[in-house]
């Protein structure tokens, strides 16, 4: 077995101090860390809410649910941006509630953790055995990052149909931030996207769009673990989808994007991470731990890139208090008019998706890179597994079929 200094990346040192965190803690890092963190909770904590009433658990449950998916990714994430120095994000998997939405209806929760166990075990032996170093050194750049132009294109696209349900609100957000954008000078006193955070909010606000369900008042969540029932079928159906989501889709996006950026990610930690976080978000009933690519991308569009770790924290933060207080905060995230957060999540992906391009199709590989981002954006899931992972196989076929030419010595497949 490989020594312990192969399998865990050594921490970045000296640690930052904390006066010097302190100091860099506003400005771009806290817009980044708060949007990377509304355009986490909403959508994911929507649909969450919305799977496991149709499977007609209790909302007690469902608030334990949320607490680890939101709370415990928190912890992971301060912990991996400050001994990293990276803006690391880790969350859970929105493909691997599509997967089991669907079977909750079929099977018990305690049937769906046992699976989840089952994954967390498979995706620990991937990294103790070093297959995730090898996998990520066979995937040429271009087509990983032509795989992430596909995942975000969506989102940038929603922000156009934004225009349909909410003109003002959406128009006023784009208005913002290019203000924000019009110079260097304004881009340093006022991020662009803090310009269309407070656009939106007025907007929102002065069209009465703010509309909660009830009244808000602060509950906190009280875990409860649960038993886990191992059902083969639920086993053999459904282990090897939620493990390809984890390692070969969400993961290999977050890392792609944190090596765009300029950093070296902690890669078999990280997978280590999401191998044992899967255990315990599973007997708390949550679905599979991940590196997060839309929140790796939004923490890295602007500020000092040594210190843009800060803003992950800040995104760490603010996903423990919604964690804790999981009822509460899901009632304000689901007021918020759609057209807000379809703005903003694609405002926040204009850089990213400028420099996945860039990277994807401005050298080799152009036509496995183009074959991955079709069959990324085409969406079509086949025996379960999401249209990412089939992206990547696609383009990777085609490359050693087609564009050998193109595999220089340190790309070439392991």
């Amino acid at each position: 077995m490989a020594s312990k200094q192969s399998i865990i990346e050594k921490i970045s040192r000296p640690l930052p101090r904390i006066a010097d965190v302190l100091l860099h803690a506003f400005g771009h890092n806290l817009v980044n860390g708060f949007s990377a963190f509304l355009f986490a909770a909403t959508g994911p904590g929507a649909m969450t809410l919305a799977i496991g009433t149709a499977a007609k658990l209790p909302f007690d449950q469902i608030a334990v649910w949320m607490f680890a998916g939101y709370s415990l990714s928190g912890v992971l994430t301060v912990f991996v941006c400050y001994l990293y120095r990276q803006p690391f994000a880790f969350g859970y998997s929105m493909p691997a509630l599509v997967i089991v939405g669907p079977a909750l209806l079929q099977l018990s929760l305690a049937e769906m953790v046992g699976a989840y166990l089952v994954t967390g075990v498979l995706i620990l032996v991937m990294a103790f055995t070093g297959f995730i170093r090898r996998a990520t050194r066979a995937l040429p750049e271009p087509i990983v990052m032509a795989m992430v132009a596909g995942v975000f294109m969506p989102y940038s696209l929603r922000m156009i149909d934004a225009f349909e349900t909410g003109v003002w609100v959406a128009g006023a957000m784009i208005a913002g931030y290019l203000a924000s954008s019009a110079s260097l000078a304004m881009q340093r006193r006022f991020p662009p996207l803090l310009s269309a955070l407070v656009a939106g909010t007025i907007a929102t606000l002065a069209t009465g769009q703010f509309s909660p369900v009830g009244d808000i008042t602060m509950q906190v969540v009280a875990p409860v673990v649960i038993r886990p029932d191992f059902n083969m079928n639920a086993i053999i159906e459904f282990v090897i989808p939620l493990t390809v989501t984890v390692v070969g889709i969400h993961n290999t996006q977050g890392f792609a994007i944190l090596r765009n950026a300029g950093y070296r990610p902690p890669e078999n930690l990280s997978t280590l991470i999401c191998g044992g976080g899967t255990m315990v978000y599973g007997v708390l009933g949550c679905v599979p731990t991940v590196v997060t690519g839309p929140a790796n991308a939004i923490l890295n569009v602007s500020g000092d890139r040594d210190w843009r770790f800060v803003g992950g924290i800040w995104f760490g933060l603010f996903f423990i208090l919604f964690g804790l207080f999981a009822p509460s905060a899901l009632q304000i995230g689901v007021a918020l008019p759609t057209a807000f957060i379809a703005t903003l999540a694609g405002l926040a992906m204009i850089p990213v998706l400028q420099s996945a391009f860039v990277s994807g199709f401005g050298g080799k590989f152009p036509l496995s890179a183009l074959v991955t981002f079709l069959t990324t954006v085409a969406g079509v899931s086949i025996f379960g597994i999401g249209a990412a992972f089939w992206g990547l196989v696609f383009g990777c076929a085609v490359a050693r079929l087609v564009e050998r030419r193109d595999f220089a010595e340190g790309d070439a497949p392991q």
